[in-house]
């Protein structure tokens, strides 16, 4: 019986992936162009980037906008620990994600007015943050509080809610109750191009709301992650052990 004859770009794929698994292109490493690695294997470029393509559904390529395309680092994992937000390094002799914050007013609509318990229209502070290990992204959050709630000294880089907001946390009252739905997704197309991810590549999503003492919504927030690339960690506690707390 014959073997089927392999396609072309994926020999091509998998002399690139030797190249990599072994060692002789290093992670983080470019790539040659597209055009040079076509002449290279003596085929068309759309060829090459099929064959780039095969990679990059692999993990083992990135390709950055106007860069080229790179030999990923190995994933390194983050742990977002549940109730609070804080998001922690898979080790800790790693350095802390850059996480980027900015600030704006959005009128309340669809599911946050649901998730706030407020009117359609409503104006709510919205805190988008993006976290990146180095080129690559790793988690995005949008934070939603409502205006007489918002931490005082927004505007300030160096104040303490900013730090709170760069650890994807939660900005209220500390005596607020936190309750987190969890699940895994497919990306929408504005999460896949945040966080550079193919559109069938699953998302760990979960959705946040903070109640206050009384009950009230005092903050929603909804945080987008790589399935791949993250951990979360949720540790509860029995109602009996929260009564002897608080005698």
């Amino acid at each position: 019986m014959n073997r089927p004859v392999r396609a072309r770009h994926h020999e091509i794929a998998d002399d690139l992936r030797q190249q990599i698994t072994t060692g002789r292109i290093k992670p983080g490493e470019r790539l040659p162009s597209e055009a040079d690695l076509a002449v290279r294997y003596k085929v068309s470029t759309v060829t090459l980037r099929n064959a780039l393509a095969v990679l990059q559904g692999e993990g083992l390529v990135e390709k950055v906008h106007g860069k080229g395309n790179f030999v990923r680092r190995r994933p390194r994992k983050t742990v977002y620990v549940g109730g609070w937000g804080t998001l922690d390094p898979w080790t800790a002799g790693e350095a802390a994600p850059n996480i980027a914050v900015s600030t704006t007013t959005v009128a309340a609509h669809g599911h946050l007015t649901t998730l706030l318990k407020v009117p359609a229209g409503s104006p709510l502070t919205e805190f988008f943050c993006i976290s990146r290990q180095g080129e690559t992204p790793r988690g995005l959050a949008r934070i939603y509080i409502l205006p007489d709630l918002t931490p005082a000294g927004v505007e300030d880089r160096n104040s303490s809610w900013r730090e709170t907001a760069t650890r994807f946390a939660v900005l209220s009252t500390p005596q607020a109750t936190v309750r987190e739905t969890v699940c895994a997704r497919p990306p929408t197309s504005e999460e896949a191009s945040a966080l550079r991810l193919r559109s069938s590549a699953p998302v760990l999503a979960i959705t946040r709301v903070a109640t206050d003492t009384s009950g009230r919504v005092i903050e929603a927030a909804l945080l987008v992650f790589p399935g791949a690339h993250v951990d979360a960690v949720f540790t509860t506690h029995h109602p009996t052990d929260e009564r002897q707390t608080q005698k």
